[in-house]
């Protein structure tokens, strides 16, 4: 199975996006590209272990993310 497929089958289900710097997010994946750019909704910012709800839709660019998990 291809890592593309696995964010095929995690469309509409709660995700944990890691990124660099120590930020995480936490939310269900809407949408995605080719270059893992991820559109999340009813996302949590995670910074240093404080956790900010992010009303809305949260774009996240893939050039940033270290790992998805489903």
């Amino acid at each position: 199975m291809r890592p593309l497929d696995v964010l095929q089958q995690s469309l509409h289900k709660r995700v944990l996006v890691e990124m660099k710097g120590g930020r995480s997010y936490r939310g269900v994946l809407d949408a995605f590209d080719q270059h893992l750019n991820l559109v999340l909704s009813s996302a949590e910012e995670v910074v240093k272990e404080v956790v900010t709800a992010r009303p809305g839709l949260t774009l996240v660019r893939g050039d940033s993310i270290i790992y998805i998990s489903p």
